[in-house]
């Protein structure tokens, strides 16, 4: 017998993309702001490589429209000066960043490949490699 207070499950009912407003307003901030926001959270945040696959997998072709918009989404709230909780914040500052881009992985996952994440480690060891000079 179903647990009384739980909700049915169902499949999720994905709508096609009508609307690419919101998502290239969204990939021309990520576009403005990404790298310089990806060097200064090098060494400090433990999702730098994570976001720099999924900014490639947002722009390759080959990634399907709804998955390019969930990530363009996340990487714009990455990139964005002011969010829920400041970046500034000793500790704290990168939670919401996390929980927002850790949701889009998740959704994306299937989609970042192997290839994403090579560009992703070389970007990475470059900027590394420039840091110590």
């Amino acid at each position: 017998m179903p647990h009384p207070l739980a909700k049915p499950a169902t499949p999720p009912h994905l709508l096609p993309m009508t609307d690419t407003s919101q998502l290239v307003r969204d990939a021309a901030s990520v576009n403005e702001g990404f790298w310089q926001k990806a060097r200064r959270t090098l060494g400090r945040v433990p999702f730098t490589e994570d976001a720099v696959a999924a900014f490639h997998c947002a722009t390759d072709g080959a990634t399907p429209l709804p998955i390019r918009a969930t990530l363009f989404g996340a990487l714009a709230y990455f990139v964005m000066p002011f969010d829920a909780i400041p970046d500034f914040i000793a500790g704290l500052g990168y939670t919401d960043d996390a929980a927002v881009l850790l949701a889009a992985f998740t959704a994306a996952k299937v989609h970042i490949t192997e290839a994403h994440r090579a560009k992703a480690r070389a970007w990475l060891l470059k900027e590394q490699d420039a840091a110590r000079s």
